[in-house]
């Protein structure tokens, strides 16, 4: 019997369900992007490469990412959106095939000082209910474990409504919490040094309060004066002891000031409310430099830096406290969890063994879980945003990485790609942001963008598989194999700075002298210290300058020029030339547009609908009064001055009527750092991380002090760009400074002359010199993982 084709399935036709298999980007203009379109393939590993400010961010989070994750948000409530992040639609035509995005990117943790790494990965808060089930003695629920819930207890009259009729009852509550009173969950309990806070010569109208913010004829200090409580003419040495005590440390109380009611507190108590409740390095930097002229940390005696209070402490799980198992590493709470073997807890002992063998496996087993997530690198940041996401049994989901291999010695890129391999053969995208060559090579598909940086970025150079991307001739496919040789002649050292018994975090008692005058780079896996040795080892008294990873601190209003202070000498020009105030050329100060504030755009807040922002139109996002525009130097309005590039106000401040010595100082250490292409006046919050870096070493580079200490100077560059780097660190020794650079940039390791070593592992498995040298004795001795990855880069 014949059967006609038409009523037999075509079991090998494709189902239309997956035709979809591709992410279409087109016209897409967010930043420097040039209208550009690209196709990603899906459940593939995409790699995009190019110069930093070329516009990959742009690309990979400001408009895919952006866009998934503002249409997810919209599938909520109105009432739920109002406590999401507003995410705008990105300025693009199309955007087809997104799924959902998981971004881990690079920002650093909360650096809250009662936030740790068991916070914020949630394993702390397994271990609490861990301990709350199987503690002996039973002391309460899990939060009778945390250091963040004080105890508490309370009494009180209740009022009830029931109908027509109200009763009213005595309610006791009692809250049973882990926190250490001491040290209220800190770790730390300080002394303030009185000396730093006042002058006891002067009164308080002559200015005898130092704090910062504090001025004699300001707000603050009119508070005192006038309170009734002290004599604002009598220096503080002859107050009465009640006087003093009213002034130091008398609890909030509200006085009259004027004509208004405002509240008086004790200078003390307001010095630790408003500097030493908040993290260190989240204050600005005079208030940080008050804070530790004035403040000394030191371990709490009763918690001994637990956090915890004695009830905590005291229960027990075989012989282990939870204080004792937030201070192990990693590594081997993992082993002392898979140990416990209790039916009652099941499901939580595997969650938790899971959470920590995904540490280990990601390579961040060196931890403990009472590490404060402020002291974690952008690297070590990121790799634990990564932990959530092992294991996960989530598939056909977009993860959106930006340079996960920061950080990571050459022994550990490896691993990096075997787990986003691992997460693409799940069914997962996976889109990456890299310049390493190692990650490059394991791509399944490569968008190059470039050519160059800022206005010269913004376009695709190539877009195709790796192989296309050698031949293509573009910057990256050039450089993809470049390798550097050993220097065939080293400098020879001035002298050395000694470090003795180190002991910070996991060094083991290191005694090592890092030689001066020449440039050292410090290697070794994550973890074994590197940081420990440079950052919390040196003599406080050598003159270092540490130009490290933390975070840039700005708004929209911040940009390179007052980042740099680059912008004063330029007012101060503006203003000679036109015989008027140099603040009338601050946009954040009388010059600034009454319409828009000096902000160049109107924000509209939409509520639960991201926010709308239009350029003003009085000033035509120019962000000055018109009247500020009519001045200029050297035929340029100040306005015209922001938007020119570094490289052309370099030329513009260089010679003629606008010739500004100043201002060319701070220019030419922005061109040394590669940064030429930046506008002065661009929003420090539109620029990508490795160029964040690099403006933070065009500031530190012009701060006086023979030694420099540089914290992976590498990050954020492409491969064309560590050439670039290497000469400004030449430079910098050839003018006689002294450079300690921890690297793990094979091409830095290779140039330095002399190379300190750090090992073998992480955690209490580093915290050893294994190797002291010069790159070439290293090489030839191929004895720890850093010569041999120098081995064979170099060719040896």
């Amino acid at each position: 019997m014949a059967t006609t084709t038409s009523t037999v399935p075509r079991l090998q036709e494709r189902h239309v369900a997956d035709s979809h298999d591709l992410i279409r980007v087109q016209g897409a203009r967010e930043n420097n992007l040039k209208n550009i379109s690209v196709e990603i393939p899906k459940r593939r590993l995409t790699v995009f490469t190019g110069v930093s400010g070329s516009g990959k961010s742009s690309l990979v989070f400001d408009t895919i990412a952006a866009e998934s994750q503002r249409l997810i948000n919209e599938t909520y409530s109105a009432f739920v959106q109002g406590f999401m992040p507003q995410v705008a639609r990105p300025d693009v035509d199309v955007l087809e095939g997104l799924t959902t995005a998981i971004i881990v990117d690079q920002e650093r943790m909360v650096a809250s000082a009662r936030s740790t790494v068991g916070t914020v990965t949630d394993t702390g808060t397994l271990l609490r209910i861990l301990f709350s089930r199987l503690g002996r003695p039973y002391i309460g629920p899990s939060n009778a474990f945390s250091f963040n819930v004080a105890s508490a207890r309370g009494s009180g009259a209740v009022t009830v409504d029931r109908g027509p009729q109200s009763e009213r009852s005595v309610a006791e509550f009692s809250v049973t919490g882990g926190m250490c009173p001491r040290c209220e969950g800190l770790g730390k309990v300080n002394d303030i040094d009185l000396s730093q806070l006042y002058d006891d010569s002067k009164s308080l109208n002559e200015g005898a309060i130092l704090v910062p913010g504090y001025k004699a004829d300001g707000w603050l200090v009119r508070v005192f004066a006038e309170s009734g409580f002290v004599d604002p003419d009598k220096p503080i040495r002859d107050y009465t002891e009640r006087e003093l005590h009213d002034f130091l440390y008398r609890k909030p109380t509200k006085v009259r000031v004027g004509t208004s009611n405002l509240t008086y507190e004790g200078l003390v108590l307001r010095v630790r409310k408003s500097f030493l409740s908040k993290d260190p390095d989240a204050l600005q930097p005079h208030i940080r430099a008050f804070v530790e002229r004035a403040v000394t940390f030191r371990t709490c005696p009763d918690c001994e830096g637990t956090r915890l209070n004695e009830a905590a402490r005291s229960s027990k799980i075989r012989g282990i406290s939870i204080a004792d198992a937030c201070a192990m590493q990693i590594s081997d709470l993992a082993e002392w969890v898979r140990g416990l073997d209790e039916p009652s807890v099941a499901p939580l002992l595997a969650t938790l063994r899971h959470t920590l063998d995904s540490f280990v496996e990601i390579g961040l087993g060196y931890l403990s879980l009472d590490r404060p997530s402020g002291t974690l690198s952008g690297g070590e940041a990121q790799r634990v945003k990564m932990v959530r996401h092992l294991g996960s049994s989530l598939t056909d989901v977009t993860y959106v990485f930006d340079e996960p291999t920061v950080g990571l010695h050459p022994h550990d890129i490896q691993r990096m790609n075997e787990l986003l391999l691992r997460l693409r053969d799940k069914g997962n995208t996976v889109l990456v942001v890299e310049h390493k060559p190692e990650v490059v090579q394991i791509a399944d598909h490569v968008v190059d963008l470039g050519p160059g940086a800022g206005a010269r970025g913004g376009t695709v150079c190539y877009e195709g598989p790796v192989e296309g991307l050698r031949a293509s001739g573009t910057l990256t496919g050039r450089h993809l194999g470049d390798r550097a040789r050993l220097k065939e002649k080293v400098r020879t050292p001035v002298g050395a700075l000694q470090v003795r018994g180190a002991t910070a975090h996991n060094l083991r008692n290191v005694d090592v002298d890092i030689p001066l005058g020449v440039l050292v780079v410090v290697t070794g896996v994550a973890g074994s210290g590197k940081s420990s040795l440079v950052h919390g080892s040196l003599p406080a008294d050598a003159g270092v300058v540490a130009i490290d990873q933390g975070a840039i601190r700005g708004s929209r209003r911040s940009n390179p020029a007052t980042y740099t202070g680059l912008l004063d000498p330029i007012r101060k020009a503006f203003a000679k030339a036109n015989g008027v105030k140099p603040s009338l050329f601050s946009a954040n100060s009388e010059g600034a547009c009454p319409t828009c504030n000096g902000a160049g755009v109107v924000y509209t807040d939409l509520a639960m609908m991201a926010g709308v922002a239009t350029v003003c139109e009085e000033c035509e996002g120019k962000r000055f009064q018109a009247a500020v525009l009519e001045y200029t130097l050297g035929g340029r309005s100040i306005s015209e001055v922001l938007e020119m590039s570094v490289d052309e106000a370099l030329e513009f401040f260089g010679s003629g009527q606008a010739r500004t010595p100043a201002a060319r100082a701070v220019l030419e250490r922005l061109a040394d750092v590669g940064l030429g292409y930046l506008s002065l006046g661009q929003p420090l919050t539109t620029l990508s991380g490795g160029e964040r870096q690099r403006l933070k070493m065009a500031t530190h580079m012009g701060d006086k002090g023979g030694i420099y200490v540089l914290d992976e100077p590498t990050t954020g560059l492409h491969l064309a760009d560590v050439q670039q780097m290497l000469g400004l660190l030449d430079r910098l020794v050839d003018s006689g400074k002294s450079v300690i650079v921890v690297e793990h940039h094979l091409a830095v390791m290779a140039h330095a002359d002399w190379i300190i070593d750090l090992g073998p592992g992480a955690g209490h498995d580093g915290g050893r010199i294994v190797f002291e040298g010069t790159p070439a004795d290293l090489v030839a001795a191929r004895s720890t993982l850093t010569g041999k990855h120098l081995a064979a880069y170099v060719g040896a």
